[in-house]
């Protein structure tokens, strides 16, 4: 039998199927899906099994050399996905698959040499190497002396020494030591009458039905490791290692909920989805619900119908941040038959929650981006809350969107996907116009609760005043008057850091890193400048670097400033700090969540974190200090993601008993971005800014590629940019528009210069063709490492 496998070298060379034997003693073993470790050239190395075939072309195949897994790791579906995603995202099929398995079974294979003979046979050179050992690293050897090379050629070839090579797993499975009593306790010599920690301890195993673990014999048996010891090896006890999974929720408790009885609009817009569910009948639906109106209590039902039909959920929520929360109501719900994926987990966490997921212990799994590609094999329904956000779309290879992956699945399954959102992406929307997607409007929020009132102030007026404050008089108002009621409130300013940059007042010097073309951000708690890009560090210059000046200020404010200033003008207030500086330890997310949920806070301030998926009852104030941070990016999609943005941290206000109040602080209140949250009219925003793509051909009317070239060299980096808009413009259909050669937004990053193009096309058959191309063309020098093209079939970014 012949097993068809994809090696683990992501190269254009190697991206395609190799043939290879499958010994006697694997056949009716080995089949797809597994991971094995095949020769390639001089080396070993892992590969994926994806067919076998008892016929192939080549002569004399090679032999598989070793078997890494018992069953399966990707499914016959995941399989098919993963060389559907390698043509829609142009990645090789190798970078498809490492991506569907956990981080932990991605393998290294050392490479050991071993002396077969006695020491005397060896090269004199050889010999000093193995004067105290039989075993020794191969790169520990060629790293001491390149010249050993050919000595060790020669001694393997005459068999004095012999190459072994060990697979290494980064992920460990956990395990724990068990006790019980040995079958033959009975028979042994009574116990000394002294030892009275002994006879305790086996009394306390003999009340035992079964093994138990050592912390619980420590805990319950009142008792000590040295009496455990002494009974081990008096043969009384017996020890075994047992594995367990890693929890990554054993701190927290969940209180289990029941279902909530439905309003008369949720119970409406439920009803197709479950009657898809009953047909086995695959349907995306854009579930379009304001803040507040009940959408989650939709997934948790309709995913309660997919598990009595005996099948498995997928939930995504974007990224760690609105996990906490929104872990605790599916953990309520469905108790221990969830699982969670995210980026916040150890790699050994993860490990341990996808073999929940493959071995089948568990039916619903709630994560970011990656749980997308969790190992079920009959997935019922599929989840997607807060459809638009960005973080669902990965920036590096392979660039895929988790919306696309769902929808594949779909398909695959016969199953529905709800693309959930308040404020859906324009692309979404207008699909479901189109009746591509299945609308389902939820414009009430539960209870007929009123949505919070929205007040914009001019900051332009504040500073004719005289006002220089970060805080305009009204907002400041507020938070003293939610102060005196004991109500809580939430500001968003989207920039973490102390100012936005340093410049110097004599001479107008920006402080700017020495790698990338971008200002450097100050952080007062280090009294450092950092880049945000490359993660370049430097202290807080005294004097201008420009003109030796002391006037050196910072400008613009970011987060912990307004931490500073809120101290200042506020000090009885308790403020929590969220944003990636003060949430980069495991736990912090939740930690301060639950913090300021139990009320030892008043403000909750952070960046975009705190605008998506908390549900506090006291929260009554929401001040967004700087609503056109994001307005002026070069970016077809800045108001979009302005109007999204203030739309969400608004619906964080007045969600239960209280009402809610939004106060926007903006130097452009008539913007139509920022207009339209004061109504929280999606539908108008909608119309006003398609009229904008429409205009100026931009998605989705259109769809774009955006080709980026990087290299050390700005000659070398425009060279291949022209070549690359020639080769498109001699290529595709005359009403496709090629844009460029121009330098990147960034032009530089980590000392490497950067140039884009892009495409805008409406059909263009045999565009993936062409790029493919492009890639062929410049490979070898991107193999040297020197040049890097890379090709965004969708992009989000375009800095």
């Amino acid at each position: 039998m012949i097993a068809q496998i994809i090696v683990d070298v992501p190269s254009s060379q190697t991206d395609r199927v190799f043939d290879y034997l499958i010994p006697a003693e694997w056949e009716g073993v080995i089949e797809p899906g597994m991971r094995v470790v095949v020769p390639f050239g001089p080396r070993k190395i892992q590969g994926f099994v994806i067919g076998l075939s008892d016929t192939t072309n080549v002569e004399k195949p090679k032999p598989i050399f070793d078997l890494l897994d018992a069953t399966p790791v990707l499914t016959t579906e995941l399989l098919a996905l993963g060389s559907w995603l390698s043509e829609q995202t142009l990645c090789f099929k190798v970078s498809a698959y490492q991506l569907m398995i956990p981080a932990a079974l991605r393998t290294k294979v050392k490479k050991e040499l071993k002396l077969a003979d006695e020491l005397h046979q060896l090269a004199p050179a050889l010999q000093p190497l193995f004067q105290e050992r039989d075993v020794m690293a191969w790169t520990e050897v060629i790293g001491q002396n390149k010249a050993l090379a050919k000595e060790l050629k020669r001694a393997i070839k005459a068999g004095h020494i012999e190459v072994h090579y060990q697979v290494e797993e980064k992920g460990r499975k956990k395990t724990e030591r068990y006790l019980q009593l040995a079958a033959n306790y009975e028979k042994l010599e009574p116990l000394p009458k002294r030892a009275l920690k002994q006879a305790e301890l086996l009394a306390f195993m003999e009340r035992q039905t079964g093994p138990l673990s050592m912390a619980r014999v420590m805990a319950e048996g009142q008792t000590t490791r040295q009496t455990v010891k002494a009974l081990l090896d008096k043969g009384y006890l017996q020890e075994s290692e047992q594995e367990v999974y890693r929890d990554p929720l054993a701190h927290v408790e969940y209180e289990r909920t029941e279902p909530l009885p439905l309003t008369e609009k949720q119970a409406a817009v439920i009803r197709p989805i479950l009657s898809s569910l009953d047909e086995e009948r695959h349907e995306t639906f854009l579930l379009h619900g304001v803040t507040g109106s009940g959408k989650t209590e939709i997934y948790l039902q309709a995913i309660d119908h997919a598990l009595k039909q005996g099948k498995e959920a997928i939930v995504l929520v974007p990224e760690i941040s609105l996990t906490p929360q929104m872990v605790q109501r599916f953990k309520g719900r469905f108790g221990s038959k969830v699982a969670l994926l995210h980026s916040a987990l150890s790699v050994g966490e993860k490990y341990d929650e996808w073999r929940k997921i493959q071995r089948r212990e568990v039916q619903v799994v709630v994560g970011a981006r990656s749980a997308m590609f969790a190992p079920f094999t009959n997935v019922g329904i599929i989840i997607i809350d807060e459809e638009h956000e960005t973080s669902y779309k990965q920036e590096e290879n392979p660039r895929y969107h988790a919306r696309d992956v769902a929808i594949f699945r779909g398909h695959y399954y016969n199953c529905p996907v709800i693309l959930g959102s308040a404020t859906p992406s324009l692309e979404s929307y207008a699909r479901a116009q189109k009746q591509v997607y299945h609308l389902l409007p939820l414009t009430e929020r539960v209870h007929s609760r009123a949505m919070p009132v929205v007040e914009i102030v001019d900051m332009r007026e504040e500073l004719r005043r005289g006002n220089r404050s970060m805080f305009s008089v009204r907002l400041l108002e507020a938070l003293k008057d939610r102060l005196a009621k004991n109500e809580q409130c939430v500001l968003l300013l989207n920039r973490r850091g102390y100012s936005t940059f340093v410049m110097c007042r004599d001479c107008g010097y920006v402080a700017t890193c020495e790698h990338c073309d971008i200002s450097l951000t100050y952080h007062r708690s280090q009294h450092a400048l950092k880049c945000h890009y490359c993660g370049h560090e430097e202290r807080m210059p005294q004097t201008c670097a420009s003109c030796g000046s002391e006037h050196i200020r910072f400008f613009g404010s970011g987060t912990q400033k307004v931490e500073e200033e809120l101290a200042k003008v506020l000090p009885e207030a308790r403020v929590i700090r969220m944003d990636i500086d003060t949430t980069r330890r495991k736990g912090s997310h939740e930690r301060l969540l639950s913090a300021f949920g139990r009320g030892e806070a008043d403000i909750l301030l952070g960046t975009q974190m705190v605008a998506k998926g908390l549900d506090f009852p006291r929260i009554t104030l929401v001040g967004v200090l700087a609503a056109d941070a994001m307005l002026h990016i070069p970016d077809f999609r800045s108001a979009e993601r302005t109007f999204q943005l203030l739309e969400q941290v608004s619906g964080r206000a007045g969600r239960h008993e209280l009402e809610g109040e939004v106060v926007i602080q903006s130097y452009t209140p008539e913007h139509y971005s920022i207009e339209h949250v004061k109504a929280h009219d999606y539908e108008h925003f909608f119309q006003v800014e398609m009229g904008h793509r429409r205009q100026g051909l931009y998605p989705p009317y259109v769809f774009i590629v955006l080709i980026n070239v990087s290299h050390p060299e700005i000659t070398k980096v425009i060279d291949v940019t022209e070549k690359i808009v020639a080769f498109l413009k001699r290529e595709l259909a005359d009403e496709t528009i090629v844009l460029g050669p121009v330098a990147s937004p960034l032009a530089r990053i980590k000392d490497r210069y950067r140039y884009q193009c892009m495409i805008k096309y409406r059909n263009e058959p045999e565009l993936r063709q062409t790029l493919r191309e492009i890639q062929q063309h410049f490979m070898r020098d991107i193999n040297q490492g020197h040049l890097q093209v890379s090709i965004d079939m969708h992009p989000y970014l375009f800095a």
